[in-house]
């Protein structure tokens, strides 16, 4: 018989087809026994109205628990939510070591905490620049600029070859902190030979280059510098080079700094530990109150409009510590998730309604993005030179486009995967060769549930439709002793509560249809349920004009 041939394959599981909840795979040896290494491991953001009562999206692990005991590591490129989110939720189904430098590492640190799994978990840090071995792979990070501390790329070799696998990037060539991208060693492996680079396309629709946090820095001091009431900063606590162009031109501007929102405190605390920071220093919100208005600035959470962050409790006047109104100043000082844009204009319009100034990055310079425009993007491939270009961190339109230009760009080889497609890079042509599930789990209080969960669909069914709850009291032989007591939730209604007259119609509705029973259908639980449920939603649909749901006892 012939010997397997040895296959190195990439496997997507979240992340391809969307922006957010990033999971990836490589694995390599012979089909059924490949050693496997999972690649960043995140979360997305749940949308209320298709999601409710969920805050929290995870990719579903399914497949990675039937190869569990041949994954040798969880590798972590960047801190962001979208790479690292996930963590404390899905390692007890891999139980794996779990690799990040060491800002990373801090942050992980919490999320582990917080699942109590922090004792369990083998987290290694690893230093910027360096490699080391994991079975059939040798993982090298790779300095590059990004919207977060110690941002890195991956070059993950085997014996078939090297994949660039470069996280979320751009190329900032002043980046406030961190050092500059290391083009040197990117054009090193392009001179060494790619197989493939796998490769960030959320700005592939963009012309040009994405800018620079020095750039940013500048207009901040400016911007500040004009202000004479209260100034708030809204912006992603991830980006501590924002953080610190935020504090210096405070400084500047002679106010000091006062931080609101838990992820502003974490992270901060994180940026601390590993030397981030210097000598900033901070005022608590409690003492901030006392300072005159011209001399505080509020760094806040909460640029993205979320309900529960610091931002809009500022906006709802509901802070306990913090207050702006009219001479006061707010600064978004971050980009528009998609996806969330009404909820940052309804906050916008909050903080405008009390008088507040409300600055955005397209009023003034205050804020560039993260990820590579167009003209970064064919420097990459310039450096990198691989075979083959897969796109991911992207809608199926921008995975598609990014395709389309790397061809542009002369790169032999395209293939814009989708999550749960294995590509095999190596031997032969990029391909897909598999198929494997590549679902989402939802974060509901302390559970997961699966996409198709009935409570889920249950909760979009009340939310569009109302509630109905009709008790009856039956005895022995299925006579009604009491009831039926009909009682709505979520129905239209007249004068403040539902027309008594209109539940009285579906009472009559539903001992009319339990009336119809045999006799010995009408003990039968599960028959008389059904028969009263079709006629009372048939009813509901005359009265109300909906279907709601309803419950029967």
């Amino acid at each position: 018989m012939t010997k397997p041939e040895n296959e190195f394959v990439f496997l997507p599981l979240g992340g391809s087809n969307e922006i957010g909840m990033n999971l990836n795979a490589y694995g390599y040896g012979p089909p059924g026994r490949r050693k496997w290494i999972v690649v960043d491991i995140g979360v997305t953001f749940a949308a209320e109205e298709h999601t409710p009562g969920v805050e929290i999206i995870l990719p579903d692990p399914e497949f990675l628990e039937t190869v569990r005991d041949d994954i040798l590591a969880i590798v972590l490129t960047h801190a962001h939510e979208d790479h690292i989110g996930a963590i404390g939720w899905l390692w007890p189904r891999l139980k794996v070591p779990v690799y990040a430098t060491p800002f990373t590492a801090h942050l992980v640190r919490d999320k582990l905490r917080e699942r109590g799994i922090e004792r369990d978990v083998p987290l290694h840090e690893v230093p910027l620049k360096h490699g080391f071995q994991l079975g059939p792979f040798w993982i090298e990070y790779l300095t590059i600029t990004h919207s977060i501390a110690e941002p890195n790329g991956l070059a993950i070799t085997t014996k078939l070859g090297t994949v660039v696998h470069t996280g979320d990037w751009k190329i900032d060539p002043d980046p406030v902190i961190g050092e500059t991208t290391d083009i040197e060693r990117l054009r090193a492996l392009g001179d060494e030979g790619v197989l493939a680079m796998v490769c960030d396309s959320t700005n592939v629709f963009s012309p040009g280059e994405s800018g620079s946090e020095a750039g940013v820095a500048t207009a901040l001091r400016a911007v500040i510098a004009e202000q004479r009431g209260k100034v708030a900063v809204a912006c992603f606590a991830s980006n501590v080079a924002r953080l610190l162009s935020v504090c210096e031109a405070a400084a500047a501007a002679g106010r000091s700094v006062s931080l609101v929102g838990r992820s502003m405190l974490r992270i901060t605390s994180a940026a601390r530990a590993v030397g981030l920071l210097g000598s900033v220093t901070f005022v608590e919100p409690e003492q901030a109150g006392f300072l005159p208005d011209h001399a505080i600035l509020y760094l806040c959470t909460g640029s993205q409009g979320e309900p529960k962050a610091a931002l809009a409790r500022i906006a709802d006047g509901s802070h306990q510590h913090v207050s702006l109104g009219a001479g006061d100043t707010v600064l978004f000082s971050s980009r528009e998730i998609p996806g969330n844009e009404r909820e940052i204009y309804d906050l916008q319009n909050r903080l405008v309604e009390r008088g507040v100034t409300v600055i955005t990055g397209r009023d003034r310079p205050i804020h560039v993005s993260g990820h590579p425009c167009r003209d970064e993007l064919a420097a990459m491939y310039g450096w990198v030179r691989p075979q083959a270009a897969i796109p991911t961190h992207g809608e199926r339109r921008h995975l598609l486009e990014h395709a389309a230009y790397a061809r542009e760009l002369q790169v032999p080889q395209t293939f814009a995967p989708r999550n749960g497609d294995m590509v095999r890079l190596a031997p032969g042509p990029v391909t897909a060769v598999d198929e494997v599930p590549a679902g989402r789990l939802y974060v509901d209080g302390d559970a997961l549930l699966p996409q198709d969960a009935d409570t889920l669909r249950d909760r979009r069914r009340m939310a569009a439709e109302g509630t109905l709850f009709v008790t009856f009291s039956v005895d022995a032989k299925g006579k009604i002793l009491a009831g039926p007591d009909v009682r709505a939730r979520g129905l239209a209604e007249r004068d403040g509560s539902p027309a008594e007259g209109r539940l009285e119609l579906i009472a009559d509705a539903a001992e009319a249809a339990f009336n119809r029973l045999k006799p010995g259908e009408r003990t039968d639980e599960e028959r008389a349920e059904d028969v009263v449920m079709r006629a009372v939603r048939k009813a509901a649909l005359t009265i109300f004009g909906k279907r709601p749901m309803w419950k029967w006892w």
